[in-house]
């Protein structure tokens, strides 16, 4: 019989789970997961709804579910959300394609407890972007959840990896023969003051670079910018891009 979630997480020691995970500065880990806990989580909704408006959000999960519905379309499709934080995105994704079963993984516990109070009835797990599979081995004694998946996505997560290549290494191992990932994320930008207003780690990506990175490990790799909309705070914005990886 698994364990309830708030009983899972009770279990589960953080900086232990980030060192067995092999994650590459545990301490920039905490740091970011501390400022997720006590700043955003439980108003995590409303801060990317600021950030990009109706409009803008409306946008993005058009841009992510449009990939994700032909992969959705095989029986039983399993699909996960990396660094999910309170759902917020995959909830209205999930929503968009209800013939699939959707994961949602963070490596903060109190948005995966924001995420849980919507009672979508989507598998919640505590993980690393740069090591997926051991992190659902980990998690094994909670939920039920595949080694392997139809299809992942994650929305403005990657520039919070501390190591954003491996990421993609990643999420090629835990996807199924044809599967497919979608990356959303920020162009390269100069605001600075995000990495201590936001916990960024990366000022964004340089587009040519991210593609030359994901070819390293999946077939077809297609990448572009996403015209009119942008991340925008206090009059700052950063473009973003969508970037579509799919395995032979």
């Amino acid at each position: 019989m698994k364990t309830n979630f708030e009983d899972y997480l009770k279990s589960v020691n953080l900086q232990q789970l980030f060192q067995k995970l092999g994650a590459a500065n545990p301490a920039v880990l905490a740091k970011t997961v501390e400022h997720f806990t006590v700043k955003e989580a439980e108003k995590r909704d409303k801060i990317v709804l600021g950030y990009f408006g109706e409009a803008g959000v409306h946008r993005i999960v058009e841009a992510v579910t449009e990939q994700l519905k032909p992969i959705a379309l095989r029986k039983g499709s399993n699909i996960l959300d990396i660094g999910a934080g309170s759902g917020f995105f995959t909830a209205k994704i999930a929503e968009r394609i209800p013939q699939a079963k959707f994961y949602a993984m963070d490596a903060t516990p109190a948005m995966l407890q924001t995420l849980n109070k919507k009672q979508l009835g989507i598998t919640t797990f505590l993980g690393i972007a740069e090591n997926i599979q051991a992190s659902i081995t980990e998690a094994k004694p909670y939920a039920e959840i595949p080694p392997k998946f139809d299809a992942a996505f994650s929305t403005l997560m990657l520039h919070h990896s501390v190591q954003p290549a491996d990421v993609f290494k990643s999420l090629k191992n835990v996807l199924k023969k044809n599967g497919k990932a979608v990356i959303l994320d920020m162009c390269e930008h100069t605001f600075t003051e995000f990495q201590t207003e936001m916990q960024d780690i990366h000022l964004g990506f340089n587009l040519e670079a991210v593609r030359k990175t994901a070819q390293q490990h999946f077939t077809n790799v297609t990448i572009a910018k996403m015209p009119g909309i942008s991340c925008s705070s206090s009059g700052r914005s950063a473009e973003l891009f969508t970037a579509t990886l799919t395995t032979a």
